[in-house]
């Protein structure tokens, strides 16, 4: 899946999540932190296997349940020790919801689920080199999984409009205070 499809699925689950456990939307600057973590297995995987030839594959590490699990448990510790608990709870929804649905399409065929439990589980390195983004998304095109990336933006566009665009503030603020004054 691509960062689109990532974050947008990311956000609809932590948006269920935090209205299931309070009666208001998701706070702004959790909302950031959701989008690192629905990103963060790929920038992870994706330099070290692509261009430093480090991982096998660009789904190994960051993707594996056995470093992502431990590693939210400690982000989400952390948070606790400072007061900011929904912190580690957005980082947890948005990189475990990451990993998850890149596990989708093993449902039909379309990819190894191995890599959820590498290194236990090994992966077959790329045969001709790391593929190009540009040949990643030529070969997406057609795709029904990435196509339905677009539907899930819209949606996670729609559920954000009517929760008030948590994280928008957020933006705001940061703008006001570099604007210059004159």
């Amino acid at each position: 899946m691509w960062p689109l499809g990532h974050a947008a699925i990311a956000y609809l689950c932590y948006s269920v999540l935090v209205r299931a456990r309070k009666a208001g939307p998701p706070d702004g600057l959790a909302v950031f932190v959701l989008l690192f973590g629905s990103q963060f297995p790929d920038l992870v995987d994706k330099p070290l296997s692509w261009y430093l030839g480090v991982l096998p594959t660009g789904r190994t590490l960051a993707h594996s349940l056995l470093v992502v699990g431990p590693l939210v448990v400690v982000i989400y510790l952390f948070a606790i020790r400072y007061s900011r608990p929904e912190y580690g709870i957005a980082f947890g929804v948005g990189a475990i919801s990451h990993v998850l649905v890149d596990a989708l399409p093993a449902l039909w065929g379309g990819t190894d689920p191995g890599f959820l439990l590498w290194p236990l589980i090994p992966v077959e390195p790329y045969g001709n080199g790391a593929p190009t983004v540009t040949a990643l998304f030529v070969e997406s095109l057609g795709d029904p999984y990435f196509l339905s990336e677009f539907v899930f933006a819209a949606i996670a566009l729609i559920v954000w409009r009517w929760e008030g665009y948590p994280g928008l503030d957020v933006v705001r603020r940061i703008f006001e205070s570099v604007r210059p004054t004159t």
